[in-house]
């Protein structure tokens, strides 16, 4: 059972005041109105909550036994509605992000720079997996948006913004001459490759280029990140297809040789994720606005 929540109300400033006409001032009501509200709560409760007196008002012992939870009750609500409004300005929230290693460093990290410059009290979490569980936590409502590599072919899931991320294929300074020509596929993969790990989506997009060009590879190094791929193709370990915006400044001085290739490699489509029919946070609408 819930009483009417403003006689709670008439209660609590009438507990304070300890006088129902300086409560109804403070309310705006007369002071019947104010007498009438208490003594429906005291009957809806079964209990006398004040004892009257010729200049005012006392509370009953379970008059203070009310007046403490009610007390706490209404701080909570006007702490809730201040909460509310600072949520409201973008002072306070809480923005949940999930993205592909490959995509963080060039994708993620500007936005994200722009967005803490401007809301600096909110919250940032940002988890580091792979497109697939990205895309279950979206749905669990676990991730306000996610990067994740495109097709998704997902009906709860809606992209709300796209780009494109190419790539080539790099090695080091030790592979000097097969940088003078474009290279046949065939060649390429003969060589030593370094390739992440299998289950990711750069791994399979790469597997896929070679095989519709009739070609099975296998990795002469498996790695976990990209970071781990571009150091041991700059230590002349083998050759490495990698985003050209990851590989682009160790391209231009030097340390890494881009192979140009007779079959140019596609590019990758990479997208924004939401879960549909889901209200966006405001954080996440503020954050998204910056990307769109």
């Amino acid at each position: 059972m819930i009483i009417n929540t403003e006689w709670y109300r008439i209660f609590l400033h009438t507990a304070e005041a300890l006088n129902m006409t300086k409560a109804a001032q403070s309310l705006n009501m007369t002071q019947p109105s104010v007498s009438y509200a208490i003594k429906q709560l005291e009957d809806a409760l079964g209990v006398k909550l004040f004892d009257r007196l010729s200049k005012g008002v006392l509370l009953t012992q379970e008059g203070y036994a009310l007046h403490h939870h009610v007390r706490q009750v209404f701080e909570e609500l006007e702490y809730a509605e201040h909460y509310m409004k600072k949520l409201g300005q973008l002072n306070e929230g809480r923005l949940r992000i999930g993205a592909n290693g490959a995509i963080i460093k060039d994708y993620v990290l500007p936005t994200l720079e722009t967005f803490r410059s401007r809301f600096p009290n909110i919250k940032i979490q940002l988890s580091q997996q792979k497109t697939g569980h990205i895309l279950e936590q979206l749905k669990q409502g676990l991730l306000d948006l996610g990067y994740v590599y495109l097709p998704v072919g997902d009906e709860e899931i809606k992209i709300v913004s796209s780009f494109i991320s190419s790539y080539c294929v790099v090695a080091g300074t030790s592979f000097s001459d097969l940088a003078q020509a474009p290279l046949p596929t065939v060649q390429l993969a003969e060589l030593p490759l370094l390739m992440l790990s299998p289950g990711s989506a750069t791994r399979t997009f790469i597997e896929g280029w070679f095989k519709s060009q009739g070609l099975e590879v296998a990795a002469d190094f498996e790695l976990n990140s990209l970071e781990m791929l571009e150091e041991f193709v700059e230590r002349d370990y083998g050759v490495a297809i990698l985003p050209r915006a990851f590989v682009a400044s160790r391209i231009m001085k030097g340390s890494l040789l881009e192979l140009k290739m007779e079959v140019p490699l596609p590019d990758q489509s990479i997208g924004v994720a939401v879960r549909k029919q889901s209200s966006p946070s405001l954080a996440a609408e503020a954050f998204l606005s910056i990307l769109i």
